[in-house]
């Protein structure tokens, strides 16, 4: 048997694929191989054969329905993180184009609203890799309708609307741009992105805070919400950046105000010390903080 560390990567994806339809759906053929990565039949019963081999508790076969079900001593031997198995249970597993394979279970989302457009995505992606200077036409809730140059480095995703983390030279600062509302994207290949308009002079987006985070003091029943947040001990403890802590903290409902003084029946968690955020621009849209936390 071919040793696990001597495997390709693509064998690898093809028998964590095995492993992820039997640990979250119970069963696996050599049909959901060959739908899922396009190989022969062939291919596809080396693969189980090979799982077989290196976890033989975790799969067994089921000879009346001539399939592969997960095993009574199942132990996974890949990593799964919890994002990506909701993901691929909703979506589909894996990333390619083929997107025929939609989610495995019945599964609803929240409806995105705002799309970007995928010519401006693209431009700014490739600008963000190729480390560009772009030429934008954005549109600004506070100063309208302008052209900029921007030096992108970053994307950022604030559960609602899709970001770009950039230098706006314009206004020799960082920050951040709705895609959406980028109108027009151009790259301006005879200029160079400056030592100070990298990332790394970008100190809200290399600024990692640790905030903490408790159930809101006139929650009914503070153990549901800590349980509901996973918290383990008295706070539930995150590692963000400066950047974008105003977002998740505004997706979570998250009390900052210094007295704690907004509905608990909207907003569960409150921070134990809003003066965490003490200096984070993006606080300025993080529930209840006024910056004047004692």
């Amino acid at each position: 048997m071919e040793r696990f560390d001597e495997m390709g990567q693509t064998q690898r994806n093809r028998l964590a694929f095995i492993e992820f339809r039997l640990w979250f759906l119970g069963s696996v053929s050599r049909k959901d191989l060959m739908a899922r990565f396009g190989i022969a039949p062939a291919v596809a019963t080396r693969d189980l054969t090979a799982y077989r081999e290196l976890a033989a508790g975790n799969i067994d076969f089921d000879g009346s329905r001539k399939i592969y079900v997960i095993g009574s001593e199942f132990a996974p031997i890949f990593e799964h993180s919890s994002e990506r198995v909701l993901s691929a249970i909703s979506r589909g597993f894996g990333d390619g184009a083929d997107q025929r394979e939609g989610s495995y279970l019945p599964c609803e989302l929240p409806l995105r609203l705002n799309r970007p457009s995928m010519d401006i995505l693209a431009t700014v992606t490739r600008a963000i890799h190729q480390k560009q200077v772009l030429r934008v036409r954005y549109h600004s809730l506070k100063r309208g309708t302008s052209d900029q140059l921007i030096a992108p480095h970053a994307l950022v995703d604030s559960g609602l609307r899709w970001h770009a983390r950039v230098f706006d030279r314009s206004k020799s600062e960082f920050r951040d741009l709705v895609i959406s509302r980028i109108e027009s994207a151009s790259t301006i290949f005879d200029s160079e992105v400056l030592a100070e308009e990298a990332a790394s002079q970008d100190e809200q987006w290399n600024r990692v805070l640790t905030l903490d985070l408790i159930p809101h003091p006139r929650q009914k029943r503070p153990e549901i919400v800590a349980r509901d947040f996973g918290m383990t001990g008295a706070a539930l403890t995150v590692r963000i950046r400066a950047a974008v802590a105003g977002y998740v903290l505004q997706l979570w409902n998250v009390d900052c105000s210094a007295d704690r003084v907004l509905d608990p029946r909207i907003h569960r968690l409150c921070m134990m010390d809003p003066t965490q955020l003490a200096g984070v621009t993006s606080a300025e849209i993080a529930p209840g903080f006024t910056g004047n936390a004692a």
